[in-house]
């Protein structure tokens, strides 16, 4: 397993007026298990454009329709378990290294459309960040706590997000 490289992947977290993270429950899972959008970065893709293009396969959400606010300039990290490699993206991966990024969503819940022509999502909702590590598939965990640790400092859901200087977008 330590051979295989790990999967490039852009992760979003969507984050509405009232502070709230967008969850969608995965399609291709028999759990009960939640995430936020997040796909592969193909190969010359830039890290945001990755993350906008994901964010509308999966959600419908346009780039026009969010706000940016921070990414973190490390890589997370997370490995699959045993049972699972070999079974998910035709055995050439041993799990993702991600980019994250915090977008603010501009737009009304009637503007989010998972019904798209790939489906990744049977159902979506809002949850508190807080929640998250707790709704995701045990394996990335560690990973979702790591991503909020990240956000928690523009994070605040009694008054929505804190805004951040154009400065501290991703180069």
């Amino acid at each position: 397993m330590t051979a295989l490289p790990y999967r490039p992947c852009a992760g979003i977290m969507l984050i509405d007026r009232h502070g709230r993270a967008f969850v969608g429950q995965r399609m291709d899972s028999t759990l009960e298990a939640w995430q936020m959008p997040q796909g592969g970065i193909d190969p010359g893709e830039d890290p945001l454009a990755a993350a906008t293009r994901e964010l509308w396969e999966e959600t419908g959400v346009a780039s026009d329709m969010v706000e940016f606010i921070a990414a973190p300039d490390q890589e997370f990290f997370y490995d699959l378990p045993e049972d699972l490699i070999g079974k998910v993206w035709k055995g050439k991966w041993r799990g993702q290294r991600q980019r994250w990024f915090l977008f603010r969503f501009l737009g009304e819940d009637g503007d989010i459309d998972i019904a798209t022509p790939h489906p990744e999502f049977r159902s979506w909702r809002w949850i508190d960040p807080a929640e998250l590590p707790r709704l995701v598939v045990p394996f990335k965990r560690a990973l979702y706590e790591a991503v909020l640790a990240a956000f928690r400092p523009y994070l605040n859901t009694q008054i929505g997000i804190e805004a951040v200087s154009q400065s501290d977008r991703p180069r």
